[in-house]
């Protein structure tokens, strides 16, 4: 049985871990990625093949996270160190902690300039910069942005300075409190928009295109667009960085991890949806291409914005909300290193949060500076962001989930998951579970390994 608690706080309810929790896997990924996915593929057919993958492949890996996380009560690093010791397994089995941790700080440092994006075009759809725009200056816009290095350092070190104290004031007075209010104002902000769409928007074609399932709008190559799902579902989790894990550990020894990450899966998948449902009926009452990419948010959405009725203020509260999902996922990603040198190097909290901030922020400049003066330097023809990106979504969190199905499913004594899940080994749902981590998850994920990297 795990230690009842963590050295560094835990959770004051089970309210404030499914809060932080699906605050950490509800980010850009659901509300900037998860749209123009679908509208690449067609719509509903894809969001269907999607919510197959979170129940199958995305549930059973969070069960897991969450599992060995308050098993060990520590920084992934030393609750993977400590778990290995007690199961009698090799120490080598930390380097999944470590693996974790070295994709949150890479995440992070684009993730942190992307977000600046999103704060700079907060101050542009306040200001009315959208008025009147077509699709020239949207795009002049965004292109204007992302060139200019100072401004993209000015918005990419406000964002990791707010990051950086709320995880500096620690689980309870920082990364609760900040989710307490962070994420119902998302939620509220994500109707509001839903709503708009409701009344702005072409609604009923929106709804149709997201829930109305054909198949044959998957494309020609159906198999690409089965995999792209698998992949969304597993990383718009936020599994194998780190941070569920170190969630996982400050949660109360009685409460049921099964009912939390079912929770947390279905309000993750909840708020990709409704950012469906708020962009979707805008983009086509406007005539725009749902499948327009990565453009979608901001190139796209402010042409809409700029030409409907309160374009100005419902524009302003979109990328607010887009600042408050980056926000969430930003503090989980940074908890993890700092909880390691809290507990390794003895660091205040403070001065190990100031410490992991600096290093991400380091990093982050190399990001931004790939965008403009740096474009021209490549490591495997890549530039900083776009590398960091390909490492992590293909790379170290396919490994990372494989090795955390592997290690519950196969390297864990059942005993131990039966008392960690709080399940009879010869209950229904604990069978269930136990296929799905052992077999199913590690072969769905590999799958998207290798055809990520080109094997497959």
């Amino acid at each position: 049985m795990s230690s009842t608690t963590s050295i560094h706080g835990m959770w004051s309810s089970r309210l404030a871990f499914i809060l932080a929790a699906t605050g950490s896997a509800v980010g850009l990924g659901n509300i900037w990625r998860f749209p123009y996915t679908a509208g690449e593929y067609g719509g509903g057919a894809f969001v269907l093949v999607y919510l197959l993958c979170v129940a199958a492949i995305g549930l059973p890996i969070m069960m897991a996270e969450i599992m060995i996380g308050r098993r060990g009560r520590q920084s992934p690093i030393n609750t993977m160190r400590a778990l290995a010791r007690d199961e009698g397994v090799s120490p080598l089995w930390q380097l999944l902690g470590w693996m974790g941790i070295l994709a949150g700080f890479l995440i992070l440092s684009f993730y942190s300039v992307i977000a600046g994006w999103t704060l700079g075009y907060v101050f542009r759809a306040g200001s009315g910069q959208f008025a009147g725009a077509d699709a020239g200056a949207a795009e002049a816009m965004f292109n204007a942005l992302v060139a200019d290095p100072e401004r993209l350092l000015a918005w990419h070190t406000i964002f990791m300075t707010m990051t950086t104290l709320v995880v500096a004031r620690g689980v309870a007075s920082g990364l609760e409190r900040a989710v307490r209010w962070l994420m119902p104002a998302l939620f509220v902000l994500l109707v509001v928009m839903v709503l708009y769409a409701a009344q702005a928007g072409d609604f009923a074609g929106g709804l149709e295109y997201l829930f109305y399932p054909d198949f044959a709008e998957l494309g020609a190559h159906p198999g690409e667009a089965v995999l792209s799902a698998m992949g969304q579902a597993f990383f718009s989790l936020s599994l194998g960085m780190g941070a569920i894990m170190i969630y996982g550990s400050y949660l109360n020894s009685r409460a049921s991890i099964g009912q939390n990450a079912v929770i947390i899966a279905a309000m993750d998948t909840l708020v990709a949806l409704l950012a469906g449902m708020a962009i979707f009926p805008i983009v086509l009452a406007n005539g725009l291409e749902p499948g327009s990419g990565p453009g979608l948010i901001f190139q796209t959405l402010p042409i809409a914005f700029g030409q409907m009725p309160g374009g100005l203020l419902f524009g302003t509260v979109f990328f607010v909300l887009l600042v408050f999902a980056a926000w969430t996922s930003a503090i989980s990603l940074l908890e993890p290193m700092v909880a390691w040198l809290v507990e390794n190097r003895g660091f205040s909290r403070p001065r190990a949060a100031a410490l992991g901030g600096m290093v991400v922020w380091l990093l982050g400049i190399a990001c931004l500076l790939s965008l403009n003066v740096w474009s021209e330097i490549t490591v495997f023809g890549k530039g900083f962001l776009d590398l960091f990106d390909y490492v992590t979504a293909n790379v170290l969190l396919p490994l990372g989930g494989v090795f955390i199905a592997i290690f519950a499913g196969w390297v864990m004594r059942r005993a131990s998951t039966e008392d960690e899940l709080g399940l009879r080994s010869d209950g229904f749902a604990y069978r269930v579970w136990r296929v799905l981590v052992r077999f199913v998850a590690p072969v769905g994920v590999v799958v998207v390994f290798l055809h990520a990297i080109g094997l497959f």
